[in-house]
């Protein structure tokens, strides 16, 4: 989706949500159910599986924070439009699905300290003499990406000079590049390296240096700080046992391009 439209359902269903008064920690445990907000719609991050039953690294994730409240866990449907309103609304306790921490979103809603990371880097071939994403720079290289993905703006911006190839789908990304119709793809490396195995006979290639990292977290209604203080010492325990970085690795085939560093943020 466009990054306009984005931002205005946003608007469109935070205008129309109820405020409602977040439910605390204590009014979790008591209830029983924990709600967690996922997108159905972003494997291996969540998607329905062939049972028809909801999978992927936030699955995993909000089935160990439920477990170690001691409730039952209820995964609620939220598009990435949805996931601040929902919260607002208190329709749902938590959200997860690659939230990134913007100042923006921290307006409206509370983060706990980073879950993952996304590392906007370069996937190609060996057949690319590049060592750094800005030698991409160069008129004779083909960048793909999806229309209306806000990292085509940012390619306009770092790397001004190569053709651009836009298509319709994550994996039609990755299919342009095996066919040689374009040479990289500069997005969010972790969300794309799954559909390189698809083409074994490609040697893939990324490029080691990101062009930036930014860090996603888990959003809260804003001012649940029971909630969130829980939430920042379970992910601190997460993080240094290697369950975060296991289950990034169980969903995406390899290990989390740009791990987060948990002795940063506690």
């Amino acid at each position: 989706m466009l990054r306009r439209f984005l931002f205005a359902a946003f608007l469109l269903a935070l205008a129309t949500a109820t405020p409602l008064q977040a439910r605390t920690l204590d009014e979790i445990i008591r209830s029983g159910t924990l709600r967690v907000g996922v997108n159905p719609n972003f494997p291996p991050m969540s998607s329905y599986g062939k049972s028809n039953e909801l999978q992927g690294f936030d699955v995993d994730i909000g089935r160990r924070i439920a477990s170690a409240l001691g409730v039952k866990v209820q995964f609620v449907a939220t598009e990435a439009a949805n996931r601040v309103p929902f919260l607002v609304s208190n329709r749902i306790d938590l959200s997860l699905g690659a939230l990134t921490r913007t100042p923006e979103r921290a307006k409206l809603v509370g983060f706990t300290v980073p879950l993952h990371t996304e590392a906007m880097g370069v996937i190609t071939t060996d057949k690319v003499p590049a060592k750094t994403w800005q030698d991409l720079n160069r008129r004779e290289i083909t960048l793909v990406n999806m229309r209306g993905n806000l990292s085509v703006q940012i390619l306009k911006e770092k790397l001004p000079r190569p053709k651009v190839l836009l298509v319709d789908g994550n994996a039609d990304t990755i299919r342009a590049i095996a066919q040689g119709r374009a040479d990289a793809l500069v997005e969010n490396v972790d969300f794309f390296l799954s559909f390189t195995r698809n083409y074994p006979n490609v040697k893939w290639r990324v490029l080691k240096d990101p062009i930036f990292v930014a860090q996603c977290a888990i959003g809260v209604r804003r001012g649940n700080e029971s909630l969130r203080e829980f939430l920042n010492v379970l992910l601190y325990d997460l993080h240094t046992s290697g369950a975060v970085n296991d289950t990034w690795k169980k969903w995406y085939g390899a290990p989390m391009a740009v791990p987060v560093q948990a002795d940063a943020f506690f």
